[in-house]
């Protein structure tokens, strides 16, 4: 059993988790990268089906269940951990290196789980071990931006777990599979709390919430984990849900606008996180195999770009220390190395020509189209003008090349991290430039051809025009240092009256309640040890006190507790027997 439990790629990455702390402090980043590639090299060694079982209760569960799907998301999440490995190499912070390697094992059990529980257990994995990149930062805000986004994600398990336990006792199925669309009481709790580990709106406020304030290197594997494993369960239970169209356009739509009104370069990715899983999201919600095959290309190359930007905005904070654009500005000299790898990840989210963008986000568009709906298909288009406005334009502009708008130094960025950089960026044009590296791995057959005369043209339209209305309005797009209000306000804003109201107040409840207790008890000690000195008759000492004349004698309350206590034993034995 233990070596069947070996060849689970997510045990692999959970037990370096636990040996990472015996590795001396000078090997252990080496140690870091050698666990996921130990597991990538297993999980391509891996045939088809269900390949680990384990009993538990009355159940058994499959732990390792492998097939395209499963293996083509396991394959992303293993390389990105390798990835963010190499970025993290200078770190020698063994919580945040443990954490990040029990994350990407968590994604990976998601990934490859058969049955419900296994697929929760390692949910829970992910959450607790996420939470730590942003406490890590070992800020105010991170320490309060971890409390809230722990959280939400507990009230998030919460639904999911709900959903399971009535799902399992309407008698549906143990093992994963997909769901009727039928609205029933389990299917919305479970459809719920993946919703809101996708950032579905209104519950996705945590992700912009916290991201930003996690580690420059936490926030890498953060891009890349949580959201596309939810993104992956729900291909597997909800695929053709209607719903999960309407809900993904609106992603789409929603981060690229929110990315407009805030000012921390962090937290621009974060919103087109929203809008780039929205893209998934709606492909979920087609339904067809076109639409599969283009939300798992756009979650395989979203984790590689978004990763790769996260990375280069983590290289500008380590830089410079500073995360907003109105304190950036004018050293793109002193870094092209960055600038350059940055802008191949935002030339990729944009759907730029010969970058993996172009390549998965026109899948989900044309699936759209192929499925009669051509609302939804102009929808996510103008949904990518936003995007390249953003993350293309507005942001590498007004950090790099526009004004410079406060004083700070430049330091350099360690090598490791530029390295890792190169490979995200590598990965981006290889993909982009020959497609079938990624369509040959996909879950049903390609039949999708992006290098076309229209769609070439079209695309290149779309961003010609994009970029003279970006240069015309650009004054009125640099950010501004406010704080932009979210769906957050409604936990956050009254934050202080709920812990008043079920904190504090039954503290003092409970406080009131244990001093008055307290008294009793000691008033009832005191009259214990002399009881007559309450009555009115009875002879007193020379001190006016009365006297106790049974030999002096005066038990305590314990003993008379324990009198009491005895009764109730010896009545019991008398029912019992």
């Amino acid at each position: 059993m233990i070596v069947e439990l070996l060849s689970v790629p997510a045990i692999i990455l959970i037990l370096g988790a636990f040996l990472l702390p015996l590795i001396p402090e000078r090997i252990r980043s080496s140690a870091f990268i050698l666990f996921p590639l130990i597991a990538l090299g297993v999980l391509w060694t891996l045939p088809e089906g269900s390949l680990v079982q384990l009993p538990f209760a009355s159940y058994e569960l499959h732990l390792l269940t492998v097939d395209a799907l499963s293996r083509i998301f396991g394959t992303i999440f293993v390389m990105i951990a390798i990835i963010g490995g190499i970025y993290a190499f200078h770190i020698k912070d063994l919580g945040q290196q443990t954490s990040a390697l029990a994350y990407a094992g968590g994604a990976l059990g998601v990934t490859f789980a058969g049955d419900f529980f296994s697929l929760f257990f390692f949910w829970e994995i992910m959450a607790a071990a996420s939470t730590w990149l942003i406490w890590a930062r070992q800020t105010e805000a991170s320490d309060k931006a971890g409390m809230r986004y722990v959280l939400v994600h507990i009230f998030g398990g919460g639904l999911f777990m709900t959903g399971i336990l009535l799902h399992l006792n309407g008698g549906g199925s143990f093992l994963i599979e997909s769901l009727e669309q039928t609205y029933t009481v389990a299917n919305v709790f479970m459809l719920l709390g993946v919703g809101l580990n996708s950032a579905i709106p209104p519950l996705h406020a945590w992700l912009a919430d916290a991201y930003p304030k996690a580690t420059i290197t936490g926030a890498v594997f953060m891009s890349a984990f949580t959201t596309k494993s939810a993104v992956y369960v729900l291909i597997r239970l909800f695929p053709g849900w209607d719903i999960l169209i309407y809900w993904g356009v609106a992603m789409a739509l929603y981060g690229v606008v929110y990315a407009v009104l805030v000012n921390d370069i962090r937290e621009i990715l974060a919103y087109h996180i929203v809008s780039q899983v929205g893209y998934m999201v709606a492909g979920v919600g087609i339904g067809t195999e076109m639409a599969i095959n283009g939300t798992t290309a756009h979650a395989f190359s979203h984790i590689l770009y978004k990763s790769l930007l996260f990375m280069g905005a983590g290289a500008v904070i380590y830089a410079t220390g500073k995360s907003k654009l109105t304190e950036l500005g004018g050293f793109a000299k002193k870094m092209p190395v960055v600038v350059g790898l940055y802008m191949i990840g935002a030339f990729s989210i944009s759907g730029f020509p010969f970058f993996n963008g172009f390549i998965s986000k026109s899948m989900v568009v044309s699936a759209a189209g192929a499925a009669h709906l051509p609302t939804i298909m102009l929808l996510l288009i103008l949904a990518s003008v936003g995007t390249f406005l953003h993350t293309g334009l507005k942001l590498p502009y007004f950090t790099w090349f526009g004004e410079k708008k406060s004083d700070f130094s430049v330091s350099d960025v360690p090598l490791n991290m530029k390295i890792a950089m190169g490979m995200g960026a590598f990965f981006c044009t290889l993909f982009g430039v020959y497609p079938a590296l990624l369509y040959n791995y996909l879950p049903y057959a390609v039949d999708y051809t992006p290098y076309t005369i229209y769609h070439f043209v079209e695309m290149m339209q779309i961003l010609v025009f994009t970029f003279v209305g970006f240069w015309l309005l650009r004054k009125k797009l640099e950010g501004s240092p406010h704080i932009a209000i979210d769906t957050d306000w409604f936990y956050r804003r009254p934050a202080d009256a709920v812990q008043y109201a079920f904190v504090e107040l039954p503290n003092r409840f409970y406080g009131f309640v244990e001093q008055r207790s307290l008294k009793i008890a000691g008033g009832l000690s005191r009259f214990s040890k002399n009881p007559l000195q309450l009555l009115p008759f009875g002879s007193s000492n020379p001190d006016g006190k009365k006297e106790i004349k049974s030999d002096d004698f005066s038990a305590s309350i314990g003993a008379a507790l324990a009198f009491i206590l005895f009764g109730f034993i010896v009545a019991s034995l008398v029912v019992l027997l």
